[in-house]
């Protein structure tokens, strides 16, 4: 039977060390999922209560290897949706130049507390290209048929 690693096509080598005895590798779920799982370390489970904030260590450290990736990390759709369990800061950044332990800080937005077990998959981690930009200070802005129409200026339908 052939393996995921040998259906999903690399772009990137991104190199990690385990740094805790409970720790997994960043894995892929399916050959086609976008992000890499991320797994609990910690070594006991850990509660969130409702409204409640924790750092959940990974147990990995990544190299992007340069400053033109950057690893971001999501949510998961199904700890979101059935636990409202979400990313404390909504979207975590591993810059490139960051070697030290990831960790997810997850947040229960549900009116129940919610167990997080070492080994559970906590977080999804995307390894994107990076755009630097050169910010100009400019007297104006060209003209744009939205322009500063902000939250739900384009409707619902």
């Amino acid at each position: 039977m052939q393996s995921l690693r040998d259906t999903v096509t690399v772009d990137k080598e991104v190199k990690f060390t385990l740094l805790r005895e409970r720790a997994c590798a960043p894995a892929y779920a399916t050959s086609g999922s976008a992000a890499a799982d991320l797994r609990s370390a910690a070594d006991e489970p850990i509660t969130l209560r409702p409204g409640g904030r924790a750092m959940i260590p990974t147990g990995i450290a990544i190299s992007l290897g340069s400053p033109e990736y950057v690893a971001l990390l999501f949510a998961r759709s199904g700890l979101a949706v059935k636990n409202g369990i979400c990313l404390a800061n909504g979207v975590g950044v591993i810059d490139s130049d960051y070697t030290g332990e990831i960790m997810v800080a997850l947040l229960n937005t549900s009116d129940r507390p919610f167990t997080v077990e070492p080994g559970d998959r906590v977080a999804q981690m995307a390894v994107v290209p990076v755009c630097k930009a050169l910010f100009t200070p400019v007297d104006a802005l060209e003209e744009t048929d939205r322009g500063s129409g902000g939250f739900g200026s384009t409707g619902i339908k």
